[in-house]
């Protein structure tokens, strides 16, 4: 048994300056992911902050339309949430598509998106990681890494983000508002994370002391549609094998606006740029949504054992492209 402390700061402000004071020192929030990385030795803080008692935990309209979700508001109260069904369907069916009921019930927001990846040799510390231990090396890539990326990887490490909502924020241009030493800030989500390149120990854009107070969703139009779709081994509990977000717009017959987003593809939330600038203005038909995919899965670097992800992701994109926009509303 490993001691540290344990602080249960009720503003944000002495939360961040705890975290500021001590660089070994981590957030507790629902704890589902850092409880576990704790018993297998790969988390050893020596001061846990519990950020349970903050007032973050709700979900307000914003005065531009948007929405605005609290850091702590737990999984299973935003996947219920009446706005978030109504207008951001992507986003309560990326919340139900992860983990159980009960994890739900226990886990939150920003501790959803900042949750570390489930690569075995990162969870193994007997192994050398790099994400881990710098330097040491990436067995992964000559090792087990079926459900690893085929994205944005690097030499240093293939590991692959496990968040279903960071995918469904990617597609839908969410922005992270963030508390510091210096104040508050913002960040799009898709500027949060970092690819491993020499580094894969830094995972994210955050500063020391920094928290991640809200996320903060744009307005959805009645012309928006969205949706969020999974690829796993089983039918539940289970990590992505490959999984996409799609915000897409269609006006007088032609797409007006696309946001799409791969999950379980990359160390990060995967923005399909590429497919997006093939599809703005083009006739929503299956052939176009095809090739924009490909064009964009194009840059996949599969290993020995990961080469299904490509088609897969091809095939769910396309049908999910497909299957909005014989949909109206927000799908």
């Amino acid at each position: 048994m490993r001691e540290f402390a344990y602080l249960r700061p009720t503003v944000a402000e002495e939360a961040v300056a705890l975290l500021a004071a001590s660089p070994d020192a981590r957030c507790l929030a629902g704890g589902t992911n850092l409880v576990d990385l704790m018993k297998l030795g790969v988390e050893q803080p020596r001061l846990l902050v519990d950020l349970g008692r903050l007032p973050l935990d709700r979900v307000a309209p914003l005065p531009d339309g948007g929405l605005r979700i609290g850091a702590l508001v737990r999984n299973g109260d935003l996947a219920a949430h009446p706005a978030v069904r109504a207008a951001y369907p992507a986003v309560a069916r990326a919340v139900l598509s992860g983990a159980s009921g009960q994890l739900r019930n226990r886990a939150t927001t920003a501790g959803n998106l900042l949750q570390r990846t489930r690569c075995l040799y990162f969870q193994d510390v007997t192994k050398p990681c790099n994400k881990r231990e710098p330097g040491s090396g990436c067995p992964a890539r000559e090792g087990v890494h079926r459900d690893l990326a085929v994205l944005g990887a690097s030499d240093h490490c293939i590991a692959t983000h496990p968040s279903d909502l960071a995918v469904a924020l990617t597609a839908l241009d969410a922005t992270v508002e963030l508390l510091g030493p210096d104040g508050p800030r913002s960040l799009s989500i898709t500027d949060l994370y970092r690819l491993p390149e020499d580094r894969p120990d830094l995972e994210n854009r955050l500063l020391p002391g920094e928290l991640i107070t809200a996320v903060a969703l744009p307005p959805a139009g009645p012309e928006v549609r969205s949706d969020y779709r999974k690829a796993r081994d089983r039918a539940s509990f289970a990590f992505a094998l490959a999984s996409v977000a799609v915000c897409l717009t269609v006006r007088e017959g032609r797409i007006a606006d696309a946001k799409l987003a791969f999950g379980g593809l990359a160390p990060k939330p995967w923005r399909a740029r590429a497919a997006e600038d093939l599809l703005l203005g083009a006739l929503p038909e299956e052939a176009n949504f095809a090739a924009a995919v490909e064009a964009e899965l194009a840059a996949a670097r599969p290993l020995r054992d990961n080469g299904h992800k490509v088609p897969l992701a091809h095939n769910l994109m396309v049908r999910v492209l497909v299957e909005l926009t014989e949909r109206g509303g927000h799908g």
